[in-house]
């Protein structure tokens, strides 16, 4: 099976305009959740390109704009750790995948959604969609996606570190480091923190 497989069978069945769909950053303790979906021309020849957890951070960075040229419409989005808190990160997720879904032009006819689920409480993948389980390593779309996503939120993070510099976001990015909780445990949460994610603190 290579890349192109889901991309080629909606193409048989007359569906021109697929998008790939994944979300980065659903575990960590604080900062936002992304997503972005991309429409790649079928076939798109662009070597290295695979699920972003398989790639280092400099060849993500290195992808990353190759992407964003190849590709015929991209689109990042991304809730806030506040909205998770609201809602929940299952819902944060729906959305920031629907959100950039519905940001692509040209509109995406189809989807490839990584992961098994489609909906949350709150929010849900409304275009016509099948969810592939390690998607990231199935198909070209979600590939270039889970690319997108996560140097964006990578980005976002490093950001942020200058923004909150003691909790060293550039380092761990917000996942739960144990240096991350030491780091928590001696400032407290800051506005950017999950505090739904944060019971056993």
């Amino acid at each position: 099976m290579d890349l192109w497989t889901y991309e080629r069978e909606a193409a048989q069945r007359g569906v021109s305009l697929v998008c790939g769909c994944d979300e980065a950053g659903a575990g960590p303790l604080a900062g936002p959740v992304y997503a972005a979906a991309v429409i790649l021309p079928l076939g798109e020849e662009i070597p290295g390109l695979n699920d972003s957890k398989k790639l280092s951070a400099k060849k993500r960075e290195a992808l990353f704009p190759v992407i964003q040229q190849r590709a015929l419409a991209w689109s990042v989005a991304s809730v806030s750790a506040e909205e998770i808190d609201q809602t929940d990160i299952l819902s944060a997720r729906m959305k920031a995948m629907e959100l950039a879904i519905q940001g692509l032009n040209p509109a995406a006819e189809f989807a490839l959604v990584d992961g098994n689920r489609d909906k949350g409480r709150s929010a849900a993948i409304t275009l016509p969609h099948l969810c592939v389980v390690k998607g990231d390593s199935l198909s070209a779309s979600i590939a270039a996606a889970s690319i997108l996503a996560k140097v964006s939120r990578d980005r976002v993070m490093e950001e942020l570190a200058r923004e909150y510099p003691e909790y060293r976001f550039e380092q761990h990015k917000g996942y739960g480091t144990k240096l991350h909780y030491e780091l928590l445990r001696q400032y407290g949460p800051s506005p950017i923190h999950r505090r739904s994610f944060l019971k056993n603190l």
